[in-house]
C-alpha cells in the first residue's frame, strides 16, 4: 500500500513543530477521553479517582505491524484459551509440573497448597471464566511470530487497548494526510466491551441477580482507571454493580455461607475479578492468603480460579512446550500445530546442554522466574552470572526459573510521549492479544478473541540505566 511508505521514510524528517502539533492533540484526547493515570506524585492519586491524574504514557502513532502476524495471533487466541482450560482441569499435570518449583519458590508453593486444599475438599468449579492475554514478539531473524508469554491473572489495560487505539484512529483522521496513513489500517479494539461482556455473562451464569461483581485491586492503584472502564461498561450496558476492595478488606468484610455464596460488605458476590494477587508483594501478610483461600472456598465464578492462575506460570509454559505434551490437552492435530508454531525455545534449567549454551552465549537467552507483573527477568551478562551462581548452590534453586530463547524483534523509532513530553527513539514492541473464555460444565459460552493491545519500549530498556522500564502504550497499523 503507497500510503504506508512516508510514516517510515519521514519520521525522521518530522520537524518539531508538528511533532509538537500532533503531542498536543494527543494530550487533549487523554484527557477528555480517560485515558489517564493517578500521577506518583499527589500522594491520593492511587486512592481517591480525580485526584493528581496525568495521560497515560504513549506512543505518538501507530507501529507499523505485518497484518499476516496480526491474523495469526488473532486466530490462536480461541484455540490458547481452550489449553488454558483444559490444563485447570488436569490436577496432576499441575501438581507434578510445578512439584521441584514449590520447593524453590515460596509464592508458587503458597498457590499450590490452595489448589491442594480445593482438590482434597473435591471443590468443582462449574462455571470457569478466563479474561487472558498472550503476549508476542515478531523475531526479526527467524521471521516468525513467537509468543512471550501467556497471562492468565490481572492481565492489564483491557480499557486502555481499545483508548489507545482510538487516539491514533483519531490523529490519523485529522493529520493522515500530512502523514500518508490511512486510519482504516488501524484495526477496531474491542478489548473493554469483550471483556465486560464476558464478566456480565459469567454474573448472568451464576443467576443471582442481587450479586455483585467483586474487582480484587491493590490498595493503592495509579492504574485505576483503565479498571474503571470495565465496571463502568457493566454499570452503563448491564445494569451490574461492582465492588472495589483488596484481600485484606475482604478477608476483615469476608465470609462464606453454608450455601457456598460469598459475601463481601454485606453483599453477595456472584464474579470476582483480580485486578491483584499475581505477585507475591500482595500478600504481604497472612490476611491476605486467607482472603484467597475464602474467595477460592466459594461457590463465586473466580476470574482466575487458583488452577487458572497456575495454568499461566512460566514452569507450565515450558512444559508445555516439549515434546507431545500439547498432545495430552488437545486432539485437534491442525490446532496443536498452530500453537506450536509460535512457541519459542523454552528449557528447564536441568538441562546441562542448555546451561552449558546459555553460560557461553548468556546474550541469546533470557532467565525467567515464576513471577508475573514485569521488572523480573535476567538478561546479558547477569543470565551467566546467575547461571554460575545457581550451580554452586545446588540444584534445588534451578526449579525457580526457567530459560527461554531471547527473541530480536524489529528495531524502528518512534515517538514516546510521557508526562507531555515526546522523546524520539529507537523502540521494539510486543503485541498482546486478549482472550475470553466462559465456559459452564460441559457447555462454553464465550471462546474468542477480544481486542488486542500493543506495548512499545525504548530497545535497550533491559539494558537498565535513566530508560528501564520506559515502555508505552500503542497501536498496531497493518501494513
Amino acid at each position: 500500500m503507497e500510503s504506508q511508505k512516508p510514516m517510515f521514510l519521514q519520521v525522521e524528517n518530522f520537524d518539531d513543530e508538528f511533532v509538537q502539533k500532533l503531542v498536543y492533540d494527543a494530550l487533549v484526547w487523554c484527557s477528555l477521553h480517560g485515558l489517564v493515570v493517578g500521577d506518583k506524585s499527589y500522594q491520593k492519586s492511587g486512592t481517591v479517582p480525580g485526584v493528581g491524574m496525568t495521560h497515560a504514557p504513549i506512543a505518538l502513532l501507530p507501529t507499523p505491524f505485518p497484518e499476516r502476524y496480526w491474523k495469526q495471533a488473532c486466530e490462536v487466541a480461541p484455540i490458547f484459551n481452550e489449553l488454558v482450560d483444559r490444563v485447570s482441569l488436569d490436577s496432576k499435570f499441575i501438581q507434578d509440573s510445578l512439584s521441584r518449583t514449590k520447593k524453590a519458590d515460596i509464592f508458587t508453593s503458597r498457590l499450590l497448597d490452595i489448589h491442594s486444599k480445593m482438590l482434597e475438599s473435591n471443590k468443582k468449579e462449574d462455571i470457569r471464566l478466563g479474561l487472558h492475554r498472550s503476549d508476542y514478539m515478531l523475531d526479526e531473524e527467524t521471521k516468525s511470530l513467537l509468543q512471550i508469554e501467556m497471562n492468565t491473572i490481572s492481565c492489564s489495560f483491557p480499557g486502555f487497548g481499545r483508548l489507545v487505539t482510538e487516539l491514533h484512529q483519531s490523529l490519523l483522521r485529522s493529520h493522515g494526510d500530512h502523514l500518508g496513513l490511512d486510519s482504516e489500517r488501524v484495526p477496531k479494539n474491542t478489548s473493554t466491551s469483550k471483556f465486560a461482556d464476558a464478566l456480565a455473562q459469567a454474573w448472568l451464569e451464576y443467576n443471582n441477580p442481587r450479586a455483585v461483581v467483586l474487582v480484587v485491586v491493590q490498595p493503592e492503584e495509579r492504574n485505576m482507571y483503565d479498571q474503571h472502564w470495565l465496571s463502568s461498561v457493566l454499570r452503563e450496558k448491564h445494569n451490574i454493580v461492582t465492588i472495589r476492595k483488596s484481600l485484606a478488606e475482604v478477608e476483615k468484610e469476608g465470609s462464606v455461607q453454608e450455601d457456598g455464596t460469598l459475601v463481601v460488605d454485606g453483599q453477595a458476590v456472584s464474579v470476582v475479578y483480580y485486578r491483584s494477587g499475581y505477585t507475591p508483594r500482595d500478600y504481604p501478610s497472612e490476611s491476605e492468603w486467607n482472603a484467597r483461600l475464602l474467595i477460592e472456598q466459594s461457590s463465586a465464578v473466580k476470574c482466575p480460579s487458583i488452577a487458572y492462575h497456575l495454568a499461566g506460570t512460566k514452569k507450565i509454559q515450558q512444559e508445555l512446550a516439549k515434546p507431545g505434551v500439547l498432545e495430552r490437552f488437545m486432539d485437534n492435530k491442525d490446532d496443536v500445530a498452530k500453537l506450536r508454531e509460535c512457541f519459542a525455545g523454552l528449557w528447564s534449567l536441568d538441562d546441562p546442554e542448555i546451561i552449558k549454551r546459555a553460560i557461553e552465549k548468556p546474550e541469546l537467552f533470557v532467565m525467567k522466574p515464576q513471577r508475573e507483573g514485569g521488572g523480573n527477568n535476567i538478561y546479558g551478562d547477569d543470565v551467566r552470572e546467575n547461571l554460575l551462581r545457581l550451580q554452586k548452590e545446588g540444584e534445588e534453586e534451578n526449579a525457580a526459573y526457567i530459560l527461554m530463547q531471547r527473541i530480536f524483534p524489529k528495531v524502528s523509532n518512534v515517538f514516546l510521549v510521557r508526562e507531555g513530553v515526546y522523546h524520539k527513539d529507537q523502540a521494539i514492541s510486543e503485541l498482546g492479544i486478549y482472550g475470553a473464555y466462559l465456559r459452564n460444565k460441559e457447555r462454553v459460552v464465550i471462546n474468542e478473541q477480544s481486542g488486542y493491545l500493543m506495548r512499545t519500549k525504548v530497545s535497550s530498556s533491559d539494558e537498565g540505566g535513566v530508560a528501564a522500564g520506559f515502555a508505552v502504550l500503542d497501536s498496531i497499523y497493518l501494513n
